[in-house]
C-alpha cells in the first residue's frame, strides 16, 4: 500500500469519524417529562409564514450546527396558591375565596407552540407569578357574575366557570389547568355564615316536626288497640253469655260485671285519646313556634346584612370621595406654590440682573471719575440736575388757585405793587439750584451763578 493511498484512507477515515461525532452530539432525545424547542431556521408554516420554533413532545430529532440551537420546557406540574381576598360579588358583596390550582406546560401542538414563543427561558418561579396574575383577574371575573347562594351552594357551576375562564387565558400563554381545589369561602358581612344557620334552623325544626308526627302516630296506634281491646273484651263477654246460660242470675251478674268493665275501658280509651291529643297540639304549637322564632332570626340577619353592607358601602365611598378631594387640593396647592416660587424666583432673577447691571454701570463711572468716589457721586448728581430743577418747578405746577384777591395800593417797597411782591414770594419758596446742589454737596461752577451767603436775620420784638 503506497504511502498516498494511506495518507487518503486517514484523511477519510478522520472525516467519516468527525461527521459521526456531529451526529451523535446533535441528536437529541426528548424526555416524556419535557418538550424539546428547536429554534432558528426551522421551515416555514402551511400559509408560507417562518416558523418561530418547532416542539417535539417525545421522540428525537437532529439539531443542525450553526443554523439551530435548542432548549427545554419542563412538563412538571406547578401548584399556585391564590389566596384571594375582597373579590366584589354579583351582589357587591366581598368575599374571600383561598384556593390552589395546578397548572403545567401544554402539550396540545398549537397551544404548545405558544409556550414555546412566551415561555422559553424563563425560570418555574417567572412562569408561576405570569400563571398568578392570570388566575387572579379570571378569578375574580367570575366571582362578579355570581350570587353569593350560588358560589356556596352550587360549586360544581362554579368550579366549571373558573375552570372555563382559567383555562382559555391559560392556553394563550402555552398553559393548561390541571386542577382546582377551593379550600372555604367567607365574607366579610357573615352573609355566607347566616346562611348556614337559617339551614341549620331549618332541619332543627324539620326534626322537631318528624318527632310530633311520629308520637301522633304512636297516639293513634294506641287508640286503635284500646278499640281491639275492647272487641276482644265484647267477644269474650259474648262467649261467656253463651256459656252462662244455666243461670239467669249468673247471667245478670255477668251483664253487670260487662257493663262495668265496658263503661271503664270506654273511660280509660277517651282520656287517653284527649290526652294524646293534647299532647299532640301542645308539640305541634311549640314547634311552629320555634320555627316562626327562626324565619324572623333569618329576617333579622337579611335586614341586618343589608344595612351593614350599605352603610359599608357608603362609608367607602366617602372616604374615597374625601381623599379625592384632599388630593385635588393637596395638587392645586402645590401646584400654586410652583406658580409663586417660579414668580419670585423669576423675579429674584431679574432684580439680581438689574442690581448687577446698575453695580456694572457704577463701576464704570467710578472708573470714569479716576477712582474718586466722591467725584463719582457728583458725576451722577450732576446727572440729574435736570430732573431735581423739573421736580421743583412741578411742586407749584399744578397748584389749584381758583380765585386770588389782592388789594393793591401800590404802595409796596421799593416802588413795587404788593400783587408782584405775593409772586415773586411764591417763586422764592422754591429752593435755589446752588442751595439744592449744595445740600447734596456739590458745588456749582460761577458761570452758572454765584452762591447764595447764608444771611441771619434777627427780629426785634418790640412789646407794646
Amino acid at each position: 500500500m503506497t504511502p498516498t493511498l494511506v495518507i487518503a484512507l486517514t484523511v477519510i477515515g478522520v472525516f467519516l469519524f468527525t461527521m459521526l461525532l456531529v451526529v451523535l452530539t446533535r441528536y437529541r432525545r426528548c424526555p416524556s417529562d419535557k418538550v424539546l424547542v428547536i429554534y432558528g431556521k426551522v421551515g416555514t408554516n402551511k400559509d408560507g409564514t417562518t416558523r418561530s420554533a418547532k416542539c417535539i413532545h417525545g421522540g428525537a430529532s437532529f439539531i443542525w450546527p450553526i443554523i439551530q440551537s435548542y432548549q427545554y420546557l419542563d412538563l412538571t406540574p406547578m401548584s399556585i396558591n391564590v389566596d384571594l381576598t375582597n373579590a366584589l360579588s354579583h351582589q357587591n358583596i366581598r368575599v374571600d375565596v383561598p384556593s390552589r390550582f395546578t397548572v403545567g406546560i401544554s402539550v396540545e401542538p398549537g397551544v404548545m407552540q405558544n409556550a414555546a414563543e412566551r415561555l422559553l427561558g424563563l425560570q418555574l418561579s417567572e412562569i408561576q407569578e405570569l400563571a398568578k396574575d392570570i388566575i387572579f383577574g379570571q378569578l375574580r371575573l367570575v366571582i362578579a357574575t355570581m350570587d353569593i347562594e350560588e358560589i356556596n351552594t352550587d360549586r360544581d357551576k362554579f368550579l366549571e366557570a373558573v375552570s372555563h375562564n382559567v383555562e382559555t387565558e391559560l392556553k394563550k400563554i402555552g398553559l393548561r389547568l390541571i386542577n382546582v381545589n377551593v379550600t372555604d369561602i367567607t365574607d366579610e358581612s357573615g352573609y355566607i355564615e347566616a346562611l348556614g344557620k337559617e339551614a341549620a334552623a331549618k332541619a332543627i325544626n324539620d326534626a322537631k316536626k318528624s318527632v310530633a308526627e311520629k308520637n301522633r302516630d304512636g297516639s293513634i296506634g294506641e287508640a286503635s288497640a284500646l278499640k281491639d281491646q275492647r272487641i276482644s273484651v265484647a267477644e269474650s263477654n259474648a262467649t261467656a253469655i253463651a256459656g252462662e246460660n244455666e243461670s239467669k242470675a249468673q247471667i245478670a251478674q255477668s251483664d253487670a260485671i260487662r257493663r262495668e268493665k265496658e263503661a271503664e275501658a270506654q273511660r280509660r280509651a277517651i282520656a287517653a285519646e284527649k290526652i294524646a291529643a293534647a299532647k299532640a297540639l301542645e308539640e305541634a304549637y311549640a314547634a311552629e313556634q320555634q320555627a316562626e322564632q327562626a324565619r324572623a332570626d333569618r329576617e333579622f340577619a337579611t335586614k341586618q346584612a343589608d344595612i351593614i353592607i350599605a352603610a359599608k358601602i357608603e362609608k367607602e365611598r366617602r372616604e374615597l370621595a374625601a381623599e379625592a378631594e384632599a388630593e385635588e387640593k393637596r395638587r392645586r396647592a402645590k401646584g400654586e406654590a410652583d406658580a409663586i416660587f417660579a414668580t419670585m424666583e423669576a423675579q429674584a432673577r431679574g432684580m439680581q440682573e438689574i442690581l448687577a447691571k446698575q453695580a456694572e454701570g457704577y463701576s464704570r463711572i467710578v472708573e470714569a471719575a479716576g477712582g474718586d468716589t466722591n467725584a463719582a457721586i457728583q458725576m451722577m448728581l450732576v446727572d440729574k440736575i435736570e430732573e431735581l430743577t423739573k421736580i421743583q418747578v412741578e411742586a407749584i405746577k399744578n397748584l389749584q388757585i381758583d380765585k386770588i384777591t389782592v388789594w393793591d395800593s401800590m404802595s409796596g417797597d421799593g416802588g413795587s405793587s404788593t400783587t408782584a411782591n405775593f409772586l415773586s414770594g411764591i417763586m422764592k419758596s422754591i429752593p435755589p439750584m446752588s442751595e439744592t446742589m449744595k445740600m447734596a454737596g456739590i458745588q456749582l461752577p460761577e458761570f452758572l451763578g454765584k452762591p447764595i451767603e447764608e444771611k441771619t436775620e434777627v427780629s426785634e420784638v418790640k412789646e407794646i
